[in-house]
């Protein structure tokens, strides 16, 4: 373990299919950062929880409301126990940590070690036991202790694996950030003081990198003071926090880029935690995760200096069989030079037909399996599966019942196919499945629409491949990035999006695909839903549904064309090469 030099940090990573270790986007990508890191052979570590009640198991009733229920995996059967352990203080209790390791090896047999941490051991109390079972779960008080087992457990359980020597720590989110700490305590240690320096806060500056992800507010996590001295009582290098730590970090890092209006939301007396910002403070490079939400990150955070690195997606684990089978015949190589895609445009036209019309029965079989929709192979189908998060718009197709009534009897037939997870907590989300639901009971013999349950990795592939349009909907420029067209676009299914988070980059109007509404660049803020509707509308009735059915080998370039520029480039093999210049080696 000692030649690994890159730790990297999640709450969540999606690592195999039956793994509950993830809720959605943010686990999607690091499952693939991580794969790519191993066909790079970067010498990488990972570190999460194992979250043995997964995120939770979805139950859609008739009229479509969601209830949840724990998702239960037999870890031990999948795993590998380690037999180091460590421990973390919390409030007064010794809170014991093992590991389980998962290796993920890539294209040349290079393998990347994850380790999952666990908390449920016998000689931690039963509440503490259940700290590492539940994603996103409890209250702000069980995150908060999740994330400290997550930043602190996870630096000590590395090092208590071995790990001695790691150059970059990567947090992938803001979930992660007390690792800072540990690591500023471990300086103030090697140096035999009790308070921290800025020589030790600049020592573990270097080795820090954080990516933050969203632009959506409740997305940064942030706790309250009281809540920190009350988990942290015991730490006597972080107790005082105001004299110490804070007016060595103000002093250290004000000087340089930021004002003191920047350091109060970290730590000040009768204000909260932020952990954007302790991460913001404490790492050499920070990125967003795609150009516009660089940008967009730059003014939330105006006294930093924030890169982007476009998120992408593994190429090799989204691509669905019969494309595989028509790229390795076509473009052999492809899977360790996914540029190589680009040679797509020379592949004759039936055949990409061929592949997409295989992977799209596969996926009406499925759905009229699981949910008796009767949908046909020979119609439109359209595709929305993400989040249920509200700021998604996920309902934004149902803005006017009638006019979509009128196109599909008018212009040509379509169906569409919903799948997503609303949070526990997230009543808005909740609402909005059911809205669908109502929407499609409105449009019953009109228009198919289905919602599938309980969305994961086996359905995502199933629906990125499957689909013949790739529909997303969000309220810009709430959308950091978003990696669900990416996948589609592996697979030959242009995307019909709003313009913001990647689709800006991706977005070649009627080459790669088709926009909704106006370019997010230029576009001032806020955003009309009947306006955006109505540009959506427009796209199907005036130049989707006519090209789909009346001038088939123009929609068959486009899918090519989806391939050959968007598959080429927006994936992790190409954004881990930017990570490995730009911050880990760097």
């Amino acid at each position: 373990m000692n030649d690994r030099s890159i730790a990297y940090f999640s709450m969540e990573i999606a690592l195999e299919e039956g793994m509950p270790t993830y809720s959605g986007g943010l686990g999607v990508l690091a499952g693939d950062t991580i794969r790519s890191a191993a066909d790079l052979q970067v010498p990488m570590v990972a570190v999460t929880l194992i979250h043995r009640k997964g995120y939770f198991f979805q139950h859609l009733d008739s009229g479509g409301w969601q209830t949840e229920e724990p998702v239960e995996w037999n870890v031990e059967d999948v795993l590998e126990e380690m037999p180091a352990r460590t421990s973390v203080m919390i409030e007064d209790r010794t809170v014991h940590i093992r590991a389980w390791r998962h290796e993920i090896t890539g294209a040349g047999g290079f393998s990347v070690p994850v380790y999952l941490l666990d908390t449920d051991l016998p000689e931690n109390s039963e509440w503490d036991r259940e700290l590492t079972h539940f994603l996103y779960g409890g209250d702000r008080h069980y995150r908060f202790c999740q994330e400290v087992i997550l930043g602190i457990g996870g630096v000590r359980m590395l090092r208590a694996l071995g790990c001695r020597d790691i150059r970059r720590f990567h947090m992938n989110e803001g979930h992660a950030a007390f690792l800072t700490l540990e690591l500023l305590e471990e300086e103030a240690r090697k140096a035999g003081r009790e308070s921290i320096s800025s020589d030790d806060i600049e020592s573990v500056r270097k080795k820090c990198v954080f990516t933050t992800h969203t632009p959506v507010p409740a997305g940064h996590d942030q706790f309250p003071m009281d809540l920190f001295e009350r988990v942290f009582v015991h730490r006597k290098v972080f107790l005082g926090m105001e004299e110490v730590f804070c007016i060595d970090l103000a002093n250290h890092i004000i000087k340089k880029h930021m004002d003191l209006s920047e350091m109060r939301p970290v730590f000040m007396g009768g204000s909260n935690i932020n952990m954007t910002y302790l991460a913001l403070n404490l790492s050499h490079y920070v990125n967003g995760v795609a150009k516009k939400h660089g940008e967009v990150s730059s003014l939330m955070f105006s006294a930093y200096k924030i890169d982007a690195i476009t998120n992408g997606v593994h190429a090799a684990n989204w691509v669905s069989g019969p494309f595989r089978e028509l790229y390795d015949r076509h473009i052999p190589g492809w899977r360790q030079d996914n540029f190589t895609l680009r040679y797509a445009l020379s592949i004759p036209g039936e055949e990409v037909w061929q592949a997409h019309m295989q992977a799209k029965e596969d996926m009406l079989r499925y759905v009229n399996r699981e949910t008796g929709a009767g949908m046909e192979p020979d119609v439109l189908t359209v595709c929305f599966a993400r989040r249920a998060a509200s700021y998604k718009r996920l309902d934004l197709l149902f803005n006017d019942i009638e006019r979509l009534r009128n196109i599909s009897s008018g212009t040509g037939p379509f169906q569409v196919i919903y799948a997503g997870k609303a949070h526990p907590q997230d009543m808005g989300g909740k609402e909005t499945i059911k809205r669908i639901f109502q929407a499609a009971e409105s449009l019953k013999g009109d228009v198919r629409i289905t919602y599938l349950a309980n969305y994961d990795l086996k359905l995502a592939k199933m629906l990125t491949a499957g689909s013949d349009i790739w529909l997303n909907t969000p309220q810009p420029p709430m959308e950091a990035s978003g990696t669900s067209g990416m996948k589609a676009a592996l697979n030959g299914v242009p995307s019909l999006s709003v313009l913001d988070g990647w689709w800006i980059e991706g977005c070649i109007e009627g080459i790669t695909g088709w926009s909704i509404g106006e370019d997010a660049r230029v576009k001032t803020p806020g955003s009309d839903w009947s306006r955006d509707a109505g540009f959506l509308y427009d796209k199907l009735e005036k130049v989707i549904i006519p090209m789909f059915y009346h001038d088939r080998n123009r929609f068959i370039n486009i899918m090519r064309h989806a391939i050959a520029l968007n598959g080429s480039f927006f994936n992790t093999q190409r954004m881990m090469q930017q990570y490995v210049l730009n911050a880990y080696f760097r």
